[in-house]
């Protein structure tokens, strides 16, 4: 019997469903496993202190040597992100576009690991070749350069994954999405569809990122003062088209922000951006210039707390403080999770003085994702036997398969899977069997996968009703109480203020204290137990707050 007709190929996605971000997939086939994108995704607000979640790979560190590529979509965080963290584990070649190997290559040197791994430039139309696969990467249009398709052959059939992408007939460096190829392999036959569901919910087409350009050179053409820009670093097309309304009302530019400048010197020397080297001023000598000849292109279009634009809102940058003539456009939309931080950026820099534009006032952004009539288009052109949507929250997933059911396909063809699932397909069949380990790790600092949820929870406790340490001198040879005991706060209560409260928890707790010592109670985390909860039920039954109690013995 042929081994290969044995085998089905498994699709595992192992992040990027019911979620933004963390995307990564899984596809396997014998004794081969290829892995699409490697990303993070950034920590909901109730994550205290955590920078961002990267995918746990326990599947494909378990199944090493079976794992032969991982190909890259696009550039974006939430594609390449995780990639410094999963290389520690599975050192594997690493295939993707110039642009895309440039980020990540950066990435991989901010962590001294890049003399360890194989980068693969790949240009769009060229393979990459296993014993069982051959991955070809198919140009698209999306927020940032040389982002990809994917058309996987299998053998059991073509796999076609759009990633990231949006239909722009008029895109900013002129690199079209290649429509003939995807509607030649929906001709030759596609066993699945995976494609990008963000903007499902969106009716009609999104418009071109060369509409935002008009925008901008009349946003540039009202402005006396300074024009401060905040963009997405990735989002090159948009940083050349804010290049090019500075060149023409005789701007100079500065960029400012971490990422902001580790990117742009990235695609000037890439080629990726078009802009004269004696149009480019450093942010010291902004001083030199008046004060209608400077462009300051910046991070923080999120309301992100480090950001640069954050810093300049609170009057916290070294070079940049706020004035009344400043012109600040804020081109991107808040991701989900972040219009709370957006307005409040906004309200701050108002407050200073400054004329704010944003895409409520203005179109100054457009999405990189594809809306409903564009994922139409796809479908009819690539006409896959399978479809299952990815890169989205569950809901998108949800009606993404409504569309896919409207536009013709059968539901039991159509697979709305979970993180973790996985999808196994012959030639002829479709079904969803087991489960894999997965889900987040959390990375906090240097930290990667020592916070869980019990860490979570204290932090979570400690920002909402604070904490309180209780300290002790016991005499360790007589077990007497000898001083003490002293109770110290912190985001509780104002001290002063609550004098008899904090007289009343000392006395609980010297009660709690000499009653275990009286019943010769000689376990330091016995006392420290029963002072917790003494005095947790006191302070509840007082001001109905939990805060965290911390009990400190120190041993004469």
């Amino acid at each position: 019997m042929n081994l290969k007709k044995m085998n089905k190929i498994k699709v595992i996605p192992l992040g990027g469903l019911g979620e933004i971000g963390k995307n990564i997939t899984a596809i396997e086939y014998g004794d081969e496993i290829i892995v699409i994108d490697c990303g993070l995704a950034f920590p909901s607000a109730e994550m205290h202190g955590v920078d961002f979640l990267i995918p746990d790979i326990s599947y494909l560190k378990q199944n090493h040597k079976k794992v032969k590529a991982i190909v890259l979509t696009h550039g974006h965080e939430d594609h390449i992100g995780a990639i410094p963290y999963v290389l520690k584990h599975i050192n594997v070649p690493i295939y993707g576009t110039k642009f895309t190997l440039k980020l990540v290559k950066s990435r991989l040197e901010e962590r001294n690991i890049v003399s360890d791994c194989i980068l693969n430039e790949v240009k769009v139309g060229e393979m990459v070749v296993t014993n069982n696969f051959s991955v070809e990467f198919i140009r698209t249009c999306h927020s940032i350069a040389d982002a990809c398709a994917l058309a996987i052959t299998t053998p059991e059939g073509v796999i076609v994954h759009t990633g990231d992408f949006k239909i722009d007939h008029t895109p900013v460096d002129g690199e079209l999405i290649n429509l003939n190829r995807l509607a030649e392999l929906g001709s030759q036959g596609v066993l699945l569809m995976m494609a990008d569901s963000t903007n499902v919910e969106r009716d009609g087409f999104t418009i071109s990122e060369k509409e935002i350009g008009k925008n901008l050179d009349m946003l540039f053409s009202k402005a006396n003062g300074r024009v401060i820009v905040a963009s997405f670093a990735s989002n090159i097309h948009r940083i050349q088209q804010i290049i090019n309304a500075s060149v023409l009302y005789n701007r100079k530019i500065v960029f400012s922000g971490r990422s902001m400048e580790r990117v742009s010197k990235i695609a000037i020397e890439s080629g990726y951006l078009d802009v004269a080297e004696d149009s480019i001023i450093n942010i010291h000598d902004i001083k030199n210039f008046n004060e209608s000849e400077i462009t300051i292109i910046t991070t923080g279009s999120q309301g992100e707390p480090m950001s640069a634009l954050s810093r300049i809102a609170n009057a916290e940058h070294k070079h940049i403080k706020i004035k009344e003539n400043d012109f600040i456009i804020i081109s991107a939309s808040p991701i989900p999770g972040n219009e709370r931080a957006t307005s409040k950026l906004i309200d701050k820099l108002l407050n200073a003085g400054a004329e704010v534009i944003y895409n409520e006032i203005e179109e100054v952004h457009v999405s990189g994702h594809a809306c409903k009539e564009e994922l139409k288009l796809i479908h009819r052109l690539v006409k896959p036997k399978f479809f299952m949507p990815v890169h989205g929250e569950y809901r998108h997933l949800v009606e993404h398969k409504l569309l896919a059911q409207e536009l013709g396909m059968q539901p039991e063809n159509i697979f709305l899977m979970e993180t973790g699932r996985v999808l196994e397909l012959t030639s002829n069949s479709g079904e969803v069997l087991g489960k894999v380990n997965c889900g987040s790790v959390i990375v906090d600092g240097k930290g990667v996968g020592d916070v869980g949820n019990i860490v979570l929870a204290d932090r979570e406790r400690l920002g909402s009703d604070g904490v309180i340490t209780v300290v002790v001198t016991i005499d360790s040879s007589e077990f007497k109480l000898l001083a003490g005991p002293d109770i110290l706060t912190r985001g509780f209560v104002y001290v002063r203020e609550s004098e008899a409260l904090i007289k009343e928890l000392r006395k609980v707790a010297k009660i709690e204290i000499e009653n275990c010592l009286d019943n010769n109670i000689k376990d330091w985390n016995t006392i420290k137990f029963n002072i917790k909860s003494a005095l947790g039920k006191n302070i509840y039954n007082k001001v109905k707050r939990t805060p965290t109690i911390l009990p400190v013995i120190m041993e004469i």
